[in-house]
Order: structure tokens, then C-alpha cells, then sequence
């Protein structure tokens, strides 16, 4: 079940409450009695434990896939065989 918080629109109470999805939500402050807001919340956000969460967990190593091109690794150029330049008087 998450929980949900709520600010007072009277006195700026800001409180968490633990229920359900399904439940209703909160409709006044437990303090005051003026109504309240919904806040959106960050959430628990995602937690990664144990292996298997690196590209390199699950590469092939007996597979060899050619680099790819990249402005450190650039494509090769083929080699062009040119005449030196003569010297004409």
C-alpha cells in the first residue's frame, strides 16, 4: 500500500497517510478540519540489488562483434597509392 500526502489549503498542515489505492482519499486535515490537497510525491523510486544489471553481465564472449564507428574509432580510409610530385623546371 503506498502512502500519500496531503497539505491543508487552511493551515498548511502537510501530513502522510498509509491506505490502499481503492481507498478514498483524505478529505480533511487532521488538525484543523479545512480541506485538503493531494500532493504528488516522488515515489520510492526503483531499487537495483544483486547482479545482472551491467551490459557486461550478459555479453557473449565468445562472440567478437566488430567496434562500432565513433569519433574516437572512425571508419578506416583506403590506402590510395599516389605518384611523389615531380619537379619540373
Amino acid at each position: 500500500m503506498p502512502t500519500y500526502e496531503y497539505k491543508c489549503k487552511k493551515c498548511g498542515n502537510v501530513f502522510e497517510v498509509f491506505h490502499s489505492m481503492s481507498s478514498e482519499p483524505v478529505k480533511k486535515c487532521p488538525k484543523c478540519g479545512g480541506e485538503v490537497k493531494k500532493l504528488i510525491g516522488s515515489g520510492a523510486g526503483t531499487i537495483f540489488k544483486g547482479t545482472g544489471f551491467y551490459q557486461t553481465d550478459y555479453k557473449n564472449k565468445a562472440s567478437k562483434a566488430p567496434k562500432a564507428e565513433t569519433k574516437e574509432n572512425p571508419p578506416a580510409k583506403p590506402e590510395t597509392k599516389s605518384k611523389p610530385p615531380t619537379k619540373s623546371e
